[in-house]
């Protein structure tokens, strides 16, 4: 069953975080993933207003979500962002 890998990201430093952008979508991809959505401007319809970058990855399962998320090659990305952003990730699984 599909995982949806969600992420809100505070960014600091556009400049910084370009270089984690340019390393992360082979490694998401390397792990069965699909970017859905990624924005800067979304609407809130509801509760506090959301200002942070959302991003919506979609895995074949919540198992291959977290091999990516744990594997060597996101942790040297992540690296990347350090000190550039700051983020919320969660990871839920797909209705049937």
């Amino acid at each position: 069953m599909g995982a949806y890998f969600i992420a809100r990201v505070k960014i600091s430093d556009h400049e910084k975080y370009k270089e984690y952008l340019k390393v992360t979508p082979a490694i998401i991809e390397k792990f069965g993933g699909k970017a859905l959505a990624r924005s800067e401007g979304s609407t809130t319809l509801e509760g506090p207003e959301e200002s942070r970058r959302i991003i919506v990855i979609e895995f074949p399962s919540v198992e291959e979500a977290k091999r990516f998320y744990n594997s060597s090659e996101y942790r040297n990305a992540k690296k990347l962002r350090e000190g550039a952003a700051v983020g919320e990730i969660i990871v839920v699984e797909g209705v049937k």
